[in-house]
């Protein structure tokens, strides 16, 4: 390997070696001409990588998988999973794989992943190919929930690999290289159990635990407390969700991780106007995974993780069954706990503190958002300078509802604190029509829209000059929006 491109860092292949039966060796497709497109140096830098390396010619052949580093051994994995509800028993990485592990500089293990970097036994006929602009979305949705504190995956580079996608049309392709705590999944847990392979189904439980939940390992029941802490974890990644007006649009269970990161940015959005029913996947026709189905929708995926534990549980199926249901019960109180702390701080009090009547409040305000269909992100902003009292901004998002001066009246008497208010309410998000206007301009080769958009919402609460469209409404012409899943 070249010395430009070989990092002082330790790759490993930890995965591969204790799970072989969860995956397959495999090699990325030849690339002749890569071209980095975006490079996240900050992020090269906690991982202990040498950017100036990785933005080499060597570089971009490592971060597409043609050089493989010491200690890797590129594997594509394999799983289960329950998409739109119908369960497919053998699904995997169709065109993406696990390059290796790291250790960053916080001493945490860390998957270094490919996406759209070629067929894979398991493409299923696709043809394992990425567009850049499918990819340049999970770069920047991603790279804005991690400054909004929400539990991601993260994006390190984007690099074009100068060969030709065909989808509706003819697109560039580009490879994603994708950091993540793992990429252990629900349908990881639904491949496992499928094999009837109670040992293996163990193994993986352990590396889960070993890998994400340490602390579970000294519980009397190490794989209820797993299970539990999965729930835990996932409970409170929703709660986040709904409060940022974040829609993932495909929550199948192979989309759903063990580590309560968020993962696999498809057909996803921030929502504008806030309605409940929204719906930005193409082919969710049905509603499966709109906005407020979230929760019930993680909940149902938890159920299908219990299900797969259970031979781990107890040896006696009805006692197994006993514990997991008990375990989903658990979902509800903390989804509803990790929701209305926050919520409660979005308006600029302490719910432990301020009680009932924080909570009515909260609710009252959602009610008013959605009668009025006004814009998620821009109202809680402007509640901040209401707290201080400038309240026009605001009243105007209602229509000057006499309902919303009654609801700030009495919000006001409980004394909100800004402050708080503007920790946790971004004025800047990924909105849809200036992501759109990005990729746009990415796919014809200008990357100058990207940039600013990036570094716009990576620095989500800090209010800057000259920035004001990134935090304005779409405009009236921008219609319906939909994604699309870009396989």
């Amino acid at each position: 390997m070249s010395a430009s491109a070989q990092s002082t860092v330790a790759f490993h292949d930890r995965f591969a070696q204790a799970l072989p039966e969860m995956c397959t060796p495999w090699e990325a497709q030849r690339i002749h001409s890569p071209q980095l497109l975006v490079f996240n140096e900050p992020l090269a830098a906690e991982m202990g990588l040498d950017p100036a390396a990785l933005q080499s010619s060597d570089g971009s052949r490592l971060l597409t998988g043609n050089l493989v580093p010491e200690g890797a051994t590129p594997v594509a994995q394999v799983y289960a999973g329950h998409q739109f509800g119908h369960y497919s028993p053998r699904l995997g990485d169709g065109r993406a794989l696990l390059l290796g592990e790291i250790v960053n500089a916080s001493g945490n293990l860390r998957d270094v992943h490919l996406k759209g970097s070629g067929r894979t036994p398991f493409a299923r006929g696709g043809d394992g190919q990425a567009a850049v602009g499918p990819m340049l979305r999970e770069y920047i949705l991603s790279e804005a929930m991690h400054a909004l504190g929400i539990p991601t995956t993260r994006s390190l580079a984007v690099t074009s690999t100068g060969m030709s996608v065909y989808r509706d049309t003819e697109l560039p392709g580009a490879v994603l290289t994708r950091v993540a705590s793992s990429h252990l999944r629900v349908g990881t847990f639904q491949y496992a159990r499928a094999t009837g392979d109670v040992e293996l189904l163990r193994r993986l439980a352990d590396h889960a635990i070993d890998r994400h939940y340490p602390a579970a390992a000294k519980d009397e029941n190490p794989y209820r407390a797993l299970l539990t802490d999965v729930i835990s974890a996932q409970a409170s990644l929703v709660a986040q969700w709904m409060l940022t007006g974040f829609v993932h649009g495909v929550m199948n269970t192979d989309n759903m991780t063990i580590s309560g990161e968020t993962i696999d940015y498809g057909p996803c959005a921030f929502m504008d106007a806030f309605n409940p029913s929204t719906v930005y996947s193409s082919i969710d026709q049905a509603g499966r995974y709109a906005y407020a189905n979230q929760p019930a929708a993680a909940e149902w995926n938890l159920a299908r993780l219990a299900e797969s534990l259970l031979p781990l549980l107890h040896e006696d199926e009805q006692r197994a069954v006993e514990i997991a249901t008990a375990a989903i019960g658990g979902f509800e109180a903390d989804y509803l706990a990790a929701w209305s702390r926050g919520a409660s701080e979005k308006i600029g009090l302490r719910h432990e503190a301020d009680g009932d009547a924080a909570s009515v409040l909260v609710q009252e305000f959602f009610a008013l958002l959605e009668e009025h269909q006004a814009d998620l992100t821009l109202a809680f902003h402007r509640l901040g300078a209401a707290a201080s009292g400038s309240a026009e901004q605001a009243r105007f998002l209602f229509d000057g509802a006499a309902g919303f001066d009654d609801w700030m009246e009495r919000w006001l008497q409980l004394g909100p604190d800004r402050d708080l208010m503007s920790h946790v309410n971004p004025i800047y998000i990924p909105r849809n029509h200036l992501v759109e206007e990005a990729l746009a301009s990415a796919t014809e080769g200008d990357l100058a829209p990207l940039r600013q958009l990036l570094n716009t919402v990576t620095r989500p609460y800090e209010e800057r000059p000259g920035l004001e469209r990134y935090a304005a409404p779409a405009p009236a012409d921008f219609g319906a929006y939909r994604t699309f899943c870009g396989t």
